[in-house]
């Protein structure tokens, strides 16, 4: 079977966070699906199948090293640009619209710029002060640091969390055993004259993984959090994974009703992978 990898959310080679792509998995048992996913050892892996929706140009399934996630925003901007890279043809010209778990997403595309449009959340709100107060000994912080936080769940489970700086959240040095399934997502304003609007880190422990170098569920979640509520502007740039030697780029804007969430993303491996 085909198989891709792309570097999503950089426009530096190797800076941004990988995506295992199979092509034409179709028949492939389930076991199969999850022992490769948990092979490769990426945050994600992705399985691309023949649409059964109409509107659908195809589905993905997306898997982490230990369980089946119904939407994820790096998986859907990589998956995108491997089909298209493979030969794929939208039946709208610069739109892409994928089936997933959570529904139809569609991936608006133009050279290797790509931007997925911010699905619904299945839990939000405020998060009440027990929680609160696990978040901040999770991420070894007084209580009072933290400016703003919501649930922000748009598939993989995100509590939001707002602190006064970039620097502040570049500082963070959590406690992982005391995170007890929760999976959160930090952001912190950079000064003018940074590298970005605004910093974030995913701490993501129970995936398999301590931190997740670029995120776009999360980033979506705090685009349309944050743009809904009025505490960020319609557009603005994330820099993320910085505190893991990475460059990644998000960008974030509002039109309409709809949060859309882009970045770049490049196919640096082709091949065949053998089942």
């Amino acid at each position: 079977m085909r198989f891709s990898q792309v570097d999503v959310f950089s426009g530096t080679s190797y800076r941004g966070n990988p995506l295992a792509v199979v092509h034409d998995a179709e028949g492939l048992p389930e076991e199969d699906l999850a022992r490769f996913a948990n092979w490769t050892n990426l945050s994600e892996t992705t399985f691309l199948l023949p649409p059964t929706v109409p509107g659908a140009d195809y589905r993905v399934r997306i898997f982490t090293v230990t369980e089946e996630l119904p939407f994820a925003g790096h998986p859907t901007l990589g998956s995108a640009r491997a089909w298209l890279a493979a030969g794929g043809v939208p039946a709208s010209e610069g739109v892409v619209v994928q089936e997933c778990g959570a529904g139809l997403v569609p991936v608006r595309y133009a050279d290797s710029h790509l931007a997925f449009a911010a699905p619904p959340f299945l839990r939000s709100g405020p998060v009440d002060p027990s929680d609160l107060d696990r978040i901040a000994r999770a991420l070894r912080i007084d209580p009072g640091q933290i400016r703003h936080s919501q649930w922000i769940d748009n598939g993989p489970g995100w509590v939001g969390v707002v602190l006064a700086s970039a620097e502040e959240v570049l500082a963070l040095r959590p406690d992982f055993a005391a995170f007890d399934g929760l999976d959160i997502g930090v952001i912190g304003p950079h000064g003018p004259g940074g590298p970005a609007d605004y910093e974030v880190r995913a701490f993501v422990p129970g995936l398999g993984a301590t931190e997740d170098p670029v995120t776009g569920s999360l980033n979506a979640g705090f685009g349309v959090w944050l743009t809904g509520a009025g505490l960020a502007p319609t557009s603005f740039t994330v820099r993320q994974g910085t505190a893991l030697g990475r460059a990644g780029d998000v960008t974030l804007s509002v039109e309409g009703d709809q949060v859309w969430v882009g970045g770049q993303a490049t196919v640096m491996i082709s091949g065949e992978i053998r089942f």
